[in-house]
């Protein structure tokens, strides 16, 4: 394959040393190579448009403008550029919410290099890849999840609650969150449980199929 024609992938990741990784690995191979890199939202939007890659390749939980938002802008400025989201969170709710913004692929970090690969291969082709292990769980839940209107109690949670809620379901850290709220991490925490108990959530998973119900992840 001539160097014309190899696929240009841009890589969006916060860790200089994954990147670094990502390069090397994707410059090793003959059918594609590394055409830039951002580690924040603001940056991956503002690059993505001038370089206009083939593909790119996206962390969800960025500084600044996260993943999710990412996709959103994408999707209105430039919605020929496929995307393959490369991501920590296995949460189903991520993978239906990133799919229905334009994501072509998601793999997990854990996953080897050669799936990565095959992943941007497939996207390259016009395909959808899913990582397998989440593949089961999208196809169990193919029925739509029917919210539940009946004594919600997201409407006695105050303003701060919610606002720390959506980020969480989002896929903000704390300390992320204490940033962009301008507020410190052990008040994030106690927004978390509070508003958690109202909502009678224990888990993360509950939280986040709670807020794919209530729409909380398309804000």
């Amino acid at each position: 394959m001539s160097p014309q024609s190899r696929m240009r992938v841009f890589i969006a990741d916060d860790h200089a040393v994954l990147r670094a990784g990502l390069r090397l690995l994707i410059d090793s191979q003959s059918d594609m190579q590394a055409v830039g890199e951002a580690s924040n939202g603001g940056e991956t939007l503002a690059r993505v448009k001038s370089v206009n890659p083939d593909i790119l390749l996206l962390d969800l939980s960025m500084p600044g403008l996260g993943g999710l938002a990412i996709l959103r802008d994408l999707r209105i400025y430039v919605p020929q550029m496929r995307v393959v989201v490369l991501t920590m969170h296995t949460d189903e709710a991520y993978v239906r919410e990133a799919l229905r913004l334009g994501a072509s692929g998601y793999v997990v970090k854990s996953a080897a290099d050669q799936e990565l690969l095959a992943a941007l291969r497939a996207v390259a082709r016009g395909e959808i890849y899913i990582h397998p292990s989440l593949t089961r769980s999208l196809l169990d839940n193919l029925l739509p999840v029917q919210p539940n209107l009946s004594g919600d109690p997201w409407d006695d949670l105050s303003e701060r609650e919610q606002q720390v809620i959506r980020r969480v379901a989002q896929g903000y850290t704390n300390r992320e969150i204490a940033e962009q709220l301008q507020l410190s991490v052990k008040t994030i925490d106690t927004y978390r449980a509070r508003a958690m108990e109202k909502l009678a959530l224990h888990t993360r998973a509950q939280l986040i199929e709670y807020a794919h119900r209530r729409g909380l992840l398309n804000d």
